[in-house]
């Protein structure tokens, strides 16, 4: 059983900004849209990281990024930022069976007009 005194190892990347065809009004679905994407990743971890532990007992931050930008199918249009995040969080559960729980935060920055983020957080625990 956790606790919340258990160990664990987050990985994260933030603030990427990323264009993606996202939206559900006629304005918004011809063009990409400018989307902020942070996403933390919980792993099972290693008892103890020693100076010579390799990364096969972690996880690359660049997985992370790669979900949030190349791995995005080009030209696909999501209608919702939902399925954005949905697809990101299954391309890093495909990616590595070590990766417990994923969280994707998206900020909609054509929205914010006095710098307010406005967006949604997607997290899924592995099934």
């Amino acid at each position: 059983m956790n606790s919340a005194f258990d160990d664990f190892l987050t990985l994260e990347v933030n603030h990427l900004d990323v264009n993606v065809l996202t939206g559900i009004y006629s304005e918004e679905t011809h063009l990409p849209q400018p989307l902020r994407i942070s996403i933390r990743a919980r792993l099972k971890m290693a008892d103890h990281y020693a100076p010579d532990t390799p990364l096969s007992r972690s996880k690359n931050y660049m997985d992370l990024k790669h979900a949030a930008t190349a791995a995005l199918p080009e030209g696909q249009h999501f209608t919702l930022i939902e399925a954005v995040a949905d697809h990101i969080i299954d391309t890093i559960f495909m990616q590595d069976d070590k990766v417990l729980h994923v969280e994707v935060k998206i900020i909609k920055l054509a929205l914010s007009e006095k710098g307010e983020e406005i967006g949604i957080t997607l997290g899924r625990p592995r099934r």
